[in-house]
């Protein structure tokens, strides 16, 4: 399936077939997709947390409000945001040295921003719920194009998780997303607003335009 046709028929899946598992290699597929989203610098902090045995989702489904899609769905993954990615930079800025990207110059430059700037808790938490957002993206996307269907969530009480699964507070949680094969009783795609309704063609400064009231 290609890109535009998985865009057009993702939709948020509530009901999952119960006996049919993801196998292994499909999950590596969806990380692998979700690992291409952009992030600030390349900074990457976004980790992905798979649960996928039956007991272990029905403790998930208790800190999920009780929403069964949490249980139903074979495997459920949450999405998490390292707070302390740019302490790690170094690592990043010179692979893509040694790729040829850029020069050691560059890499040096990119590294004293990067530990600089994200040292501040509040912009590493707002990039870390950022690129978590444009990683969970792609992987929706790359599950619809593997024949699967998916559910974003926030609705899950981060603290319970965190100390269920023993997850450090460097990590944030952003988003769980609930992965498995479709089953009856799903929506389809909803309906979208219009691209007129939506888009602002041609801005200028000083112009009045769609969003100015």
């Amino acid at each position: 399936m290609d890109t535009l046709t998985a865009i057009h028929q993702r939709f948020s899946a509530n009901r999952f077939d119960q006996n049919r598992p993801v196998a292994a290699e499909l999950l590596d597929q969806l990380i692998d997709a979700a690992r291409q989203a952009p992030s600030a610098f390349n900074l990457q902090q976004t980790r992905f947390f798979a649960v996928q045995d039956l007991e272990a989702r029905k403790v998930l489904r208790g800190i999920a409000y009780n929403q069964a899609k949490v249980e139903e769905a074979p495997l459920v993954i949450v999405v998490l945001g390292d707070l302390k990615a740019h302490e790690q930079y170094e690592e990043i800025a010179n692979a893509d040295e040694q790729a040829g990207i850029y020069d050691q110059r560059m890499a040096e430059y990119f590294t004293n921003a990067v530990k600089t700037g994200y040292a501040d808790s509040s912009r590493a938490h707002d990039e870390a719920i950022r690129s978590g957002s444009l990683a969970a993206m792609n992987l929706m996307n790359a599950a619809t194009s593997l024949g699967l269907v998916t559910g974003p969530m926030i609705g899950f009480d981060q603290e319970k998780f965190r100390k269920a699964f023993d997850i450090s507070d460097r990590y944030l949680p952003v988003i769980m997303i609930t992965v498995g094969y479709n089953a009856p009783g799903n929506w389809p795609h909803k309906t979208r607003h219009t691209v007129e309704k939506l888009l602002e063609r041609n801005g200028q400064p000083g112009r009045k335009n769609a969003f100015s009231t």
